[in-house]
Parts: C-alpha cells; structure tokens; sequence
C-alpha cells in the first residue's frame, strides 16, 4: 500500500533528450526513449542512496550554484568508481537534472522522492556533532572539512556544529586520523557504560554495546580504522555513508593492568617491534610523519627480541581462520552469523544498542593455551589494519565484527627474515608463511614476562638522560670530546655495556647502529593503537560489535 502511494510515473528531460522515469518502492530510474519510441539505456538509483533532491538547476562543487527554474528539479545520489590500489570503491556525487513539461508535476516529483527518503531512511543522521584534529596528518582537516564534507551534509539537509577540541562527548563525526577515532571511541563507550551501571575494569563482564554511531572523515597520516571499514580513505566516500546513515559494527579489544582497564583497541596491540618504533618515534615529533620511517629503520637496525608468555583463549576454528584466505567484505557472512552467538539473549524483537545487555558472559571461560619464547613481536588486531601503504595490512583475514581478534606472534630469528616478514605486509605474499611467525584467532590474551626475567619500567629516568645524551652526540659529533659531555656518554656505554649480557649469561645481540639503539633490557612497551602503555604485564578481551561506525564495509568491485 505505501509502496503504491509512492509510484510516480512520466516523461522528462535530461538537456534534450526524452527518459521515462519511474519511482517505485525502493529505486527511482529512468530510461532513455529515443525518436521511435524505443527504450535505451537505464539508469537505476536506490532510494538509500539518494542524497537529496533540490528544486532548479543545482551545483554543490567546486562551488555552490543555484538557477531557480519552475520545471527543473535536480537530483543527487551516489556514483562509485574504482580508484588506485584501494580495496574498495569510491564515491563521488552523481547529479543529473530533470526538465518536467509542468511546475505542478516537478513539485509532485520532488515531493515524492523526498517522502521516499523519510520512509526508507529512517536511519539517517540529522544533526552531527563534528570534531575536527587541526593538527593530524598533513593538517589539513579544517580545509578538508569544509571544502567537502560540508557542503555536502548542507545537500542532505544534515545540521552540524564543528569543535576543535575534545570538551564533552555527544557527538559522532571525527575529522582527523586514528589517534582522534582513538579518543572518540574511548569517550563514546566510557560514557555508555556509566550509563548502564557496568564496571569497565571487569574484565569478565560483557560492555553495553554503544548506541551512538561514529562517523570518520580521513585526515590523518595512515587512517587505518577508515581504509579497513571503507576500503578506501577518501574524504567524500566517508562523507557519503555518513549522509544515507549505513551502519557497521565493529569488534573492541579492551585491554587490562591488573585490575584496571587502561586502553581500548581496534587496530592493534603491539609488543616488541612496534611498541619500540612508536617509543623511539616519539623522540622525533619534529619530523612529521615522517618519523615513523625513520624510526622504523632505526629500531630495525637494533635486531633486538624480547623474552615472553602468551597466554591466549582460542576461538572456535570452525568458523573461521586467520589463514583460510577470505576478506570480510560488505555484507559479510561471517560477521552477520556471529550476531546470534555473540548475544545469545538478544530480543531481536528490540534493538540491541538501546537495551541493556545481560551481564553473564563465558567468553573467557575455556582451555587456554599458553606460549614462551623470545619475539621479534607479539601483535593483537580486531581488523585487519589495512591501509595504502600495507593494502593487505598485519591480518588480511581478520573479521570486522565476528568477536574475534588474531594474534600474530613472530619469532626471534634473523634480520633478513624479519625483513622478509615486514615486506610482504606491502605485496601480495603471505606474511604468515614463514617458520618463525605463527597466527591465531582469539578471544582474549594474556601477556607477561617468563618467570625469571626482570620486569623492568617503561623508561628509567637515568637511562631516558643517558638516551639524551647519546643523541644529542649524534646530533652534534663535536661535543663527543667537550668537558661536559665526554664523562657522562662514556659512563653511558659503560653502563649499557655491562647490562649487554643477561642474568643468565647469555649474550644479548649485537647492535648494528651505535649509541643510539644500544639499550638492550628485558621488556619493550606496548603500542596501544598509537599510544604507549608503560606495563609489560596486560590482559586483552574482546568485545564483540561494541560500536557502530557509519560504514558498510569493503564494497567488492566485482560485484557491484
């Protein structure tokens, strides 16, 4: 019956040439009809990815420009083309104007179309609380804000207040990169769960799945939350499922100190390499993103591995495996099916992200497997942390919202064989099939150091001073011999010299570049999605479709 009241049928025009176009239920199309009445080409556009409708001749970029005429209407949608090495589509707005033979059937028209929006979009965003990292990437998120993102939110009739900074939280849409996603999703599911009365430092309750969504607009330096769930980092495709409101869950790794929950994770967890590359980038801010390079050169140069115990809760393998070669893509199967097992007592009569959920969980509960050894690196993703530079990313088969993570332990071996490992993140090789790196799916990890090994802080005030003092000889060679400068390096390499073999006697690897890498010990830091955690000891849980995120997924090129 609604379906009946919204079909509207006739002829217009697109500059000269005569279409039937044709609204009904869930697509509005139109057909070219050429001098004999016979039918051409036909374009198809669903209603759930229409943008808006506007009456006259309209233009939105590179300018806004509007010829108000009584017969025209002009209507906006979404256009996909392929683009690059991106795993996904990008989109770009279609516009195209119709010429009706009256006012009384264009208003009729516009009327029509606009009541289909309400009425199959009922989930599409109004009003947009925006925050935009001035600071992130290039810095260019003010300028790519309101140069794209806006005049299209003004299109879909969307009202959006911009702050610069983080003052309170309730809000969606983040202009920034991952650190800015980071801090959203901390404070979206922190205020969740004091509104639902659930501890966030108990790590064997189930967290209250977050109603709010999170929208992402790339400005960063990778925007690897965006490439994994959009498939590409594109300021106007992220823009557009914001606009027609598409939703995608995502998994939540929580992470614990003792009895504390001190960070939450979607992209990775790092140990070893990673949370070394982050700690020695962090000296070098000044560098931009570049720093990252260089400090993972630097870090690479230092060959070190770190002794550990793993301790992880395998998930079941029937369902899925971080090597069975699939991609989770729109619409995927294995994310869908995960919904019933993840909530077993969901009302599906009711939605999930407005009821509280039960608080029973045995999502930890099971045999545990236990791993020591010496790593190169110990990593922990929800996703696959895909991004242009490493396209397949740390785990090419990892489920967006399934409630599984995989964990990607990497053995000591040789530099050239962690060369090889790093380098196949950026082609079409599998990262996993060497000796030393072995992969696994999981719901929760624990991680400590193996009995006998010394637990060490994250950075010791004397060594920080005497890390200082190395560099700034690097920096400044001519102060090598200078009175203020000699004794303290000299004690320096002293000091580092004599820790250089271990309790046991073993020892430790030689360093291939000098001063400035040549503090072995016996524990890295963790990189926490771009941050550093100072404990050695943590437990991971995941969390199961804990947010939403305005996205749908990777849109497989072939099938679209």
């Amino acid at each position: 019956m609604e379906s009946e009241s919204m079909r509207v049928e006739s002829s217009l025009w697109i500059g000269s040439k005569r279409y039937r176009a044709f609204l009904s239920g869930w697509f509005f199309s139109w057909t070219e009809i050429d001098k004999r009445n016979r039918e051409k080409k036909t374009t198809s556009v669903p209603v759930s990815e229409v943008i808006g409708v506007k009456e006259g001749r309209v233009e939105v970029q590179p300018q806004k420009k509007v010829e108000d005429t009584d017969l025209d209407f002009t209507l906006f949608y979404v256009k996909r083309n392929n683009r690059g090495n991106s795993q996904g589509l990008s989109w770009t707005v279609g516009r195209t104007q119709f010429c009706c033979p009256s006012q009384g059937l264009r208003d009729q028209w516009i009327t029509q179309l606009q009541t289909a929006l309400k009425t199959h979009c009922p989930s599409r965003p109004h009003r947009l609380l925006v925050f935009i990292n001035p600071f992130g990437g290039k810095k260019r998120g003010k300028q790519i804000f309101h140069s794209l993102v806006a005049p299209l939110f003004e299109l879909a009739g969307i009202s959006s207040h911009v702050v610069g900074e983080i003052l309170r939280l309730c809000l969606v849409i983040c202009v920034g990169g991952d650190g800015m996603f980071s801090e959203l999703l901390h404070g979206v599911i922190g205020r969740t769960q004091q509104e639902a009365g659930i501890s966030e430092h108990d790590l064997t309750v189930m967290l209250q799945p977050c109603d709010l969504h999170i929208g992402v607009i790339p400005a960063g330096s990778t925007d690897c939350v965006c490439f994994t769930t959009v498939g590409i980092n594109d300021p106007v495709t992220s823009a557009l499922h914001i606009i027609i409101g598409d939703s995608q869950p995502l998994d939540v790794c929580s992470v614990h100190y003792q009895s504390t929950q001190v960070r939450y994770s979607v992209s990775m967890v790092g140990y070893g390499f990673y949370g070394d590359v982050l700690e020695e980038s962090e000296r070098h801010r000044w560098m931009g993103p570049l720093r990252y390079d260089y400090s993972g050169c630097m870090v690479y140069l230092c060959n070190r591995s770190y002794p550990g115990l793993v301790q992880y809760l395998p998930a079941d393998s029937q369902i899925s495996s971080p090597r069975d070669r699939s991609r989770c893509l729109s619409g995927c199967r294995v994310c869908s099916e995960s919904k019933q097992s993840l909530f077993p007592h969901f009302d599906s009569s009711s939605s999930l992200y407005s009821s509280i959920v039960s608080q029973c969980s045995s999502d930890i509960e099971g045999e545990w497997v236990t791993v020591e050894g010496r790593f190169k690196c110990v990593s922990l993703t929800c996703i696959s942390s895909s991004c242009p530079r490493s396209p397949k990313g740390l785990s090419p088969s990892a489920h967006l919202a399934d409630g599984t993570a995989d964990l990607i332990l990497v053995r000591d071996t040789n530099p050239v064989g962690f060369l090889t490992y790093l380098h196949r993140h950026t082609n079409k090789e599998d990262q996993f099939d060497l000796p030393f790196v072995e992969v696994h799916r999981v719901k929760a990890v624990r991680f400590s150091l193996p009995p006998g090994e010394e637990d060490e802080d994250y950075v010791d005030e004397t060594e920080d001073d005497q890390e200082g003092t190395a560099e700034r000889v690097l920096e400044e060679p001519g102060k090598l011999y200078s009175s203020t400068t000699a004794a303290p390096f000299q004690q320096s390499l002293a000091g580092l010299k004599e820790r250089a073999t271990s309790p046991s006697g073993v020892k430790r690897p030689n360093f291939v570049c000098g001063a400035c890498c040549s503090k072995p010990r016996s524990g890295s830091v963790w990189n926490c999605d771009g941050e550093i955690l100072p404990h050695t000891k943590i437990s991971c849980r995941i969390h199961g479709q804990l947010v939403r995120l305005f996205a749908r997924g990777i849109e497989d090129s072939a099938g679209v």
